[in-house]
């Protein structure tokens, strides 16, 4: 197996690269909207029009931002039901969003999740196509979780509970347990693939055998082993949950562009778990999951909180720190897939890249 040095972070930033491509690899990774609010303003509502027969004012506009994942997004409020709209600025956005729909409408007719159903956006229009593409979805009640878990952290052990108790009941309605040899490589071949397209320093030299490290170590680590595959969400983090507010019970779930019906489910409750400790303790999610695989194992919080959920013990699957993986390879592939603001971004390659590939590259 190749071994990678412990070189400096600007490995991962080939001398040769362009200047433009340089620079804009130092920009900040999320878009400052303060420049571009009176363009976003007029678009929002040229959107709102489409929806409301030319009948939305600047005032009905609400939360308007553009997200990291070239979205716009903004809250539509009037007298009728409010809507969430969201207008894809890219390509990549605007297949990210379909095939979000997409989950949501098979999810919303599968009779075997009964009243789960109630945590999924409404779909109210998925219009994808034309000048003005758009998804408007019915406005679920709650406060998005990482907004909940900055302001009241002492919620933070029924947020947990909430949330890994809902997704194991999405598990447990549509899963079975199976050998998942024959599903490693649609598990790890086309995230790999993304990381290898999206990433210069994933596709050469040291990061390139660093990726093929990271290929063999899954699929050994995965080969013969049963696991529940089921509707898997694919980023389950708690940005991506609504609770209420005062008791944090979880009221909605939402951005599905990532689910899978025949997905590696148990990567939904360590998503949530290892994301929850990047926003507790203000570390990269890279740095975290290297550290899983340095030590060979989660840490014992971690671990209980795991056990509460759908998440086979560790004498029974794989070793610990192969679920951990995964659950990184499908986080970092989903965010370079949607925006290629992730992939040329310098501090996001370093911080959530670099450090898991360079640790498997160890071993």
């Amino acid at each position: 197996m190749s071994r990678l040095d412990g070189g400096s972070v600007e490995d991962a930033f080939p001398r040769a690269d362009v200047w433009g491509s340089r620079l804009r690899g130092l920009l900040p990774l999320r878009p400052r909207g303060v420049l571009t609010r009176p363009a976003d303003l007029l678009t929002a509502r040229h959107l709102a029009n489409q929806l409301r027969a030319d009948r939305a004012g600047f005032r009905d506009l609400h939360r308007l931002q553009r997200t990291v994942s070239d979205l716009l997004v903004f809250e539509l409020e009037d007298e009728k039901r409010p809507l969430v709209v969201k207008h894809p600025r890219s390509s990549r956005a605007a297949a990210s969003l379909a095939r979000g729909c997409e989950a949501v409408r098979d999810l919303t007719f599968d009779d075997r999740l009964d009243e789960w159903r109630r945590l999924l956006p409404p779909m109210e229009v998925c219009r994808l196509g034309g000048r003005l593409p758009l998804v408007a979805e019915g406005r679920l009640p709650g406060v998005e979780g990482d907004e909940l878990l900055r302001r009241s952290p002492h919620l933070t052990r029924q947020v947990t509970a909430s949330a890994l108790g809902a997704v194991c009941e999405l598990h447990r309605a549509t899963g079975r347990l199976e050998c998942v040899t024959s599903h490693i490589g649609h598990w790890v071949d086309p995230q790999l693939a993304i990381l290898a397209e999206e990433i210069p320093w994933c596709r050469r030299g040291r990061g390139a055998a660093a990726t093929e490290a990271l290929r063999e170590r899954l699929r050994s680590g995965l080969t013969g082993h049963n696991l529940t595959v089921a509707w898997t969400h694919g980023d389950f983090h708690p940005g991506n949950i609504l609770l209420n507010g005062e008791h944090g019970t979880l009221t909605g779930v939402i951005d599905w562009a990532n689910a899978r019906r025949d997905g590696p489910c148990a990567i939904d409750a360590y998503t949530f778990v290892l994301t929850l400790r990047h926003q507790r303790g203000g570390r990269e999610l890279g740095q975290i999951v290297a550290d899983v695989v340095r030590r060979g194992s989660l840490l014992p919080e971690d671990r209980r909180l795991l056990a509460e959920a759908d998440v086979p013990p560790t004498d029974e699957g794989p070793e610990e720190d192969v679920l951990p993986l995964l659950t990184w390879l499908w986080h970092v592939a989903g965010n370079a897939e949607k925006s290629a603001r992730y992939g040329r971004s310098h501090h996001w390659v370093a911080g959530n890249v670099v450090p898991v590939l360079k640790e498997v590259a160890r071993r």
